[in-house]
């Protein structure tokens, strides 16, 4: 499965994306994107082949799809369940270079992903959990219609300072309140 948006494509990942995958993710001990991407937490390095070893999780993924521009991986889109009984589901995007950032990527890659999700999943609501410390994140969640829901202030510690917790949704009604009035 996949949606396009001009040269940009959200999609299942493929056998032969893991070593891109990897090298995206596992290869570098601290690589850049991790300064945005939740760093209050560890991140662990893996040899290629310890991946590859988990390769049938990553392609049998419902959950987490591949951000390709241009033929090239450049990211991932994920959720995961925060309470699947209430269909209370989560969201996030990791644009794993730089140069892959400031130019809407994950604005364009975020808004495919949304609508995947509420056209396949028996959703009222999609959210997304970021910090304070990520204003380009939130940005791209205003964007997108996202609210802010909650700020729990001062959870997160990172480089010797404090930041807030942000929550941000969006409802299917306002969704489709929105993409439809656009098409």
């Amino acid at each position: 499965m996949m949606y396009t948006d001009n040269n940009l494509t959200i999609r299942t990942i493929k056998k032969e994306d893991l070593p891109r995958l990897w090298e995206l993710i596992f290869k570098n001990e601290k690589p850049e994107w991790k300064k945005w991407d939740a760093p209050y937490f560890p991140h662990q390095t893996k040899p290629l082949e310890a991946y590859l070893s988990e390769q049938e999780v990553w392609l049998a993924s419902e959950n987490c799809w591949i951000v390709e521009v241009d033929g090239q991986v450049r990211g991932t889109v994920s959720y995961y369940w925060e309470h699947e009984p209430s269909s209370w589901l989560e969201m996030g995007i990791v644009l794993h270079e730089a140069e892959s950032w400031g130019k809407s990527i994950g604005t364009r890659a975020l808004r495919l992903w949304i609508n995947h999700l509420f056209n396949h999943l028996p959703l009222v609501r999609v959210g997304l959990t970021t910090w304070s410390g990520n204003q380009r994140m939130i940005r791209v969640a205003e964007k997108l219609g996202m609210q802010m829901e909650a700020r729990i202030r001062k959870v997160r510690y990172y480089n010797g300072e404090y930041y807030d917790s942000i929550r941000m949704g969006m409802l299917r009604e306002e969704w489709e309140q929105q993409y439809y009035s656009n098409y």
